[in-house]
C-alpha cells in the first residue's frame, strides 16, 4: 500500500520559506512543528466513552479499500518498534484568551458530527471488521498537563497521547495557551482523515470554537457520511470482474510496466534494512512570474499545469535512466456528493498516468500526451487498485505484493482553494510523524507568490543523493519551459543508470 501521509497535499499542503521569505503554510514532519511555549491542555475521550465504544457490535459495512489495506499494513508491522501508521497533525492559532469550556463544546461537536469518528476496527490474521457506536456515547474531556517550555517534549507528548489505528480513540486535540493567544492542534491517525479533511478540520474546528464562545452549540450531523461512502464504494467494487473495462485497463497498464507499479527512477537504498525512516525536503521551483510563464507554455501546447508536471517528470526519467514509457500515480479525491465535500474521512484513491516518451523531441511535443494520460487516469478514480489485486489470477501477469508502495506526484493549486489566505493568517500548519518510507512521494504546490516541491523519501544516503540528482534535472526542465517556452530532450542517453 502506498505510504499515505501523502494525500495530505490534496489541500493546503506546503511550507515555503525560500526566495522572498514569505511563509505560507507550515508543512513537514512533526519534528518541524515549532509552537511557542505555553500551558498545554488536551482533550481525549473519557474512560466510560472508550468502554462503551469498544462494546459496539460488528457492523456490516466494511472499511473502505484504502482503510482496509492501511489497517492490514499496520497489523503486519505492529512490532516495528515505532509508530508505523501515519499520524496527521494540523495546527492553527487563535489570537484571543482561551475559553476552555467553549473549546470542550467545539471539540465534542466536531467529533460527534463526523461519523468516521464513530467507527473502530478490529484487525487480526482473519482480516478487518468494522464496529460502529452511537455518537451520543462519545465524550471528550480536558486534561491539564502544565506548562511546556521544551518544544521537543511537546511534540513527543502529542504523539505519545494519540493511539494508533488499532484503537478507536486514534485522535487527540489540544491547545498551547500563552494567555493572550493560543495554538490549537488536532492529531488524527490517517485512518480517519485525508488532505481535504485536514484543511476542513482547521476551518470547522476554528468556527465551532468561535460560535461556542458566543453560547451553546446546536450542531447536527454532517450532511456527508463517510460510512455511506464506504458502502457505496464497496457496492460498486463488488460488481467488478476481471472482464470489467476499468479492471482490464489497470491490468494492461501494470503489465506493460513489467507486471508491477513503478518504482522511483534512481536508487534509494531502502532495501538494505527492514525499515527506513522518512525524511522530508522542501525546495523551490518557480516564483509567481515563472509559474505564469510555465502555465502559458503548457496552454500553447494544448495542456494544463498538471500535464506539464507529468511531462517534466517523464523527461527527467528519460534523461536520467532512459525510460521511454512513463507510468506514474497521483492521488484523486473520491468525494462526489455535495455533503462529502464537507465531511471528514479518507476519501481518496490513486490513479495512473501513463504515456510514451520515446519519439517526442521536446516538452511541447510531449505535454499534450501527458495531459490526455492524466485525464484518462482520472476515470479510474473509483476503481481501487486494491480491488484489482483481489480479482487477479496467477496468470494475470501482475506481481504486485501486499503492502505495495509506489512513487507518487501530487499537484495542488492552493490559490484556488477557498480560505487559503485565512490559513496563512492563523499560522496554519500540517505535519506528519516520521514513519517508514521505501519510495519517493512528491507534492508540488502553487501559491500566489511561489511554487515549491516537497519530497518525502527513505532516509538513506543513497536516497538523498538520488533526490538531489532528480531535483536538479526536473527543475532544469521546469525552468527551461518557463523561461524559453520549451525544453529539448538530450540527444543521447548513453551511460545512464538502468
Amino acid at each position: 500500500m502506498i505510504d499515505s501521509a501523502l494525500e495530505r497535499s490534496i489541500c493546503v499542503a506546503s511550507s515555503s520559506s525560500y526566495g522572498s521569505e514569505i511563509h505560507v503554510v507550515s508543512f513537514g514532519l512533526i519534528g518541524d512543528w515549532n509552537p511557542e511555549p505555553g500551558h498545554v491542555t488536551t482533550w481525549k475521550p473519557t474512560v466510560e466513552s472508550i468502554a462503551q465504544v469498544r462494546s459496539a457490535p460488528a457492523h456490516p459495512i466494511p472499511a473502505s479499500h484504502i482503510q482496509e489495506e492501511y489497517l492490514k499494513s499496520a497489523y503486519r508491522n505492529r512490532d516495528s518498534g515505532f509508530r508505523f501508521s501515519r499520524l496527521c497533525l494540523v495546527t492553527f492559532d487563535i489570537f484571543e484568551p482561551l475559553d476552555a469550556d467553549a473549546m470542550t463544546r467545539a471539540i465534542n461537536a466536531f467529533v460527534k458530527r463526523h461519523d468516521t469518528f464513530s467507527s473502530w476496527f478490529s484487525t487480526d490474521d482473519n482480516g478487518v471488521v468494522r464496529h460502529v457506536t452511537d455518537p451520543a456515547a462519545i465524550e471528550l474531556v480536558p486534561t491539564d498537563h502544565g506548562r511546556f517550555e521544551d518544544r521537543e517534549l511537546l511534540r513527543e507528548h502529542v504523539q505519545d497521547t494519540t493511539p494508533g489505528p488499532t484503537s478507536w480513540d486514534c485522535f487527540s486535540f489540544g491547545v498551547v495557551d500563552r494567555g493572550d493567544a493560543f495554538t490549537v492542534y488536532a492529531a488524527v491517525d490517517h485512518l480517519d482523515t485525508d488532505g481535504i479533511s485536514q484543511a476542513l478540520t482547521v476551518f470547522e474546528l476554528r468556527q465551532l470554537y468561535l460560535e461556542a464562545v458566543k453560547g451553546p452549540l446546536e450542531i447536527g450531523p454532517c450532511l456527508g457520511s463517510y460510512l455511506e461512502y464506504c458502502a457505496r464504494e464497496r457496492e460498486a467494487s463488488a460488481t467488478l470482474t476481471l472482464e470489467s473495462p476499468e479492471v482490464r485497463q489497470w491490468i494492461d497498464l501494470v503489465r506493460s510496466n513489467g507486471g508491477d507499479l513503478p518504482h522511483f527512477a534512481l536508487p534509494l537504498g531502502a532495501d538494505t534494512q527492514k525499515y527506513t525512516r522518512s525524511q522530508v525536503l522542501m525546495l523551490p521551483l518557480f516564483d509567481a512570474d515563472l509559474a505564469l510563464q510555465f502555465d502559458a507554455a503548457c496552454e500553447r501546447a494544448g495542456a494544463k499545469f498538471t500535464g506539464g508536471i507529468f511531462a517534466a517528470a517523464a523527461i527527467a526519467e528519460y534523461e536520467l535512466v532512459g525510460k521511454e514509457s512513463y507510468l506514474g500515480v497521483t492521488p484523486k479525491s473520491t468525494r462526489s456528493t455535495p455533503g462529502e465535500f464537507g465531511a471528514i474521512g479518507w476519501f481518496s484513491s490513486l490513479v495512473p498516468v501513463h504515456f510514451n516518451v520515446g519519439g517526442a523531441q521536446s516538452f511541447s511535443h510531449l505535454v499534450g500526451s501527458s495531459q490526455r494520460a492524466f485525464e484518462t487516469g482520472k476515470t479510474l478514480a473509483d476503481v481501487s487498485y486494491h480491488r484489482v489485486l483481489e480479482l487477479i489470477t496467477p496468470d494475470s501477469g501482475i506481481d504486485t505484493e501486499p503492502g505495495w508502495s509506489a512513487p507518487m506526484i501530487s499537484y495542488v493549486d492552493v490559490r484556488k482553494l477557498p480560505g487559503a489566505d485565512v490559513v496563512s493568517s492563523i499560522n496554519g500548519g500540517l505535519f506528519g510523524n516520521q514513519g517508514s518510507s521505501d519510495e519517493v512521494y512528491m507534492w508540488i504546490n502553487r501559491f500566489e507568490d511561489q511554487t515549491g516541491i516537497t519530497f518525502m523519501y527513505p532516509g538513506t544516503d543513497i536516497a538523498r543523493e538520488s533526490i538531489d540528482r532528480y531535483y536538479e534535472k526536473i527543475s532544469e526542465v521546469f525552468l527551461s519551459v518557463a523561461r524559453t517556452g520549451d525544453y529539448s530532450f538530450a540527444e543521447s542517453i548513453s551511460g545512464k543508470i538502468a
